[in-house]
């Protein structure tokens, strides 16, 4: 009975920890880039064409400002509301653009997705594309929230000055972990689209 009474919980710990491993960064792939520099926390990449699910709302809507509910449109998704019923892998990071008419949140379809061709989206989910480009990214960890988004913009825009980097199109906002990873384990980003010369 007592062997009993450790097992239970053995197995219920083991499972968790499956879950979170399994469900966790490390476990998720990430858009590709190449990295051209790094300073610290800044980094300046080059990615490819990225091909996105993305739910926009109007600036309008009291929703747009944390895109409340855009999450799980994106999620149901890639889980199987689409077209042809068909699961999608989950990639990092969502993306969360804010602009002066409208704000959007997207997730980054994974390469072996779009090289089948992706399903057509239902409802409020579109599917997009970000053509090549050069990005000035600031890296930060913890619970992200406007003042300190906007703390870190003003950072990522003092570096591009220095770097002689001029930004185009609003920022970006990347986020890299699920919502049960601890605070300060968080990956977050800020990211600038570079105007080329």
């Amino acid at each position: 009975m007592n062997r009993i009474l450790w097992i239970i919980p053995g197995l219920i710990v083991l499972a968790a920890g499956f879950f979170f491993v399994s469900n966790s960064r490390a476990a998720t792939p990430t858009a590709a880039y190449k990295t051209i520099k790094t300073e610290g926390d800044f980094e300046l990449r080059a990615y490819e064409t990225l091909h996105l699910a993305k739910v926009t709302l109007p600036t309008s809507d009291k929703r747009s400002k944390n895109m409340d509910g855009s999450f799980m449109k994106l999620f149901r998704f890639i889980d199987g509301q689409n077209e042809r019923e068909e699961k999608i892998s989950m990639t990092t990071p969502v993306i969360v653009e804010r602009g002066e008419k409208e704000s959007s949140m997207s997730f980054v379809m994974p390469e072996t997705s779009v090289a089948k061709g992706l399903p057509t989206p239902k409802g409020e989910v579109k599917l997009a594309q970000m053509p090549p480009v050069k990005i000035a990214v600031l890296r930060f960890a913890g619970v992200s929230n406007s003042q300190k988004e906007a703390e870190k913009l003003t950072a990522l825009l003092t570096w591009m000055t220095k770097e002689k980097l001029t930004p185009e199109l609003t920022p970006l906002f990347a986020f890299y972990d699920p919502p049960w990873t601890l605070g300060f384990m968080r990956r977050n980003e800020v990211l600038l689209r570079v105007k080329e010369k």
